[in-house]
């Protein structure tokens, strides 16, 4: 076992520890609401930018303003609803339940996670590094970083390689 296997194994468990301590419920509604603020205000920035004073004189500006104020205010009324739920949970008494059923979100997003650095050092040279082949890990994760890459795009696909 190497640094990297070292690596990967501390981002999946900090991601167990996390999600242990905040529970299922609460670990997926706040990625739902992560990707609902990005979607909403990518979305609809553009309409909300119309709406936004002629003070503001440039067009970027507004829209970047518009999608900022979007994402903002999803979040907060997302943290708002996971704090309800959260607290639902808790009065139910499934606290147990939904802290178990955190640890697998958490290894699967730890998981998740090194997959996208692996991915992602195949933009790189750090494959071709002696510790990168002494890996008893990363093989496993550069698999599945293979077989990603199949649904990114050609242009960025062409650039990932591992050899």
């Amino acid at each position: 076992m190497n640094g990297a296997d070292v690596a990967i194994v501390a981002i999946i468990l900090v991601s167990v520890i996390v999600s242990l301590f905040r529970g299922f419920v609460r670990e997926s509604l706040s990625l739902a609401t992560w990707v609902l603020a990005f979607w909403l205000a990518l979305e609809f920035s553009d309409r909300l930018s119309t709406l936004l004073p002629n003070a503001i004189h440039s067009p970027l500006l507004r829209i970047w303003i518009a999608f900022g104020v979007l994402f903002i205010v999803t979040l907060v009324l997302g943290a708002l609803f996971n704090n309800l739920a959260a607290q639902l949970i808790k009065r139910t008494g499934l606290s147990g339940t939904d802290r178990a059923l955190g640890i697998l979100f958490g290894v699967a997003r730890g998981a998740l996670l090194v997959v996208l650095l692996v991915l992602l050092a195949g933009l790189t040279a750090l494959p071709q590094e002696n510790w990168w082949h002494h890996s008893y890990l990363l093989e496993h994760f550069q698999r599945v970083a293979l077989w990603l890459r199949a649904y990114l795009p050609p242009r960025l696909a062409d650039q990932i390689s591992y050899s």
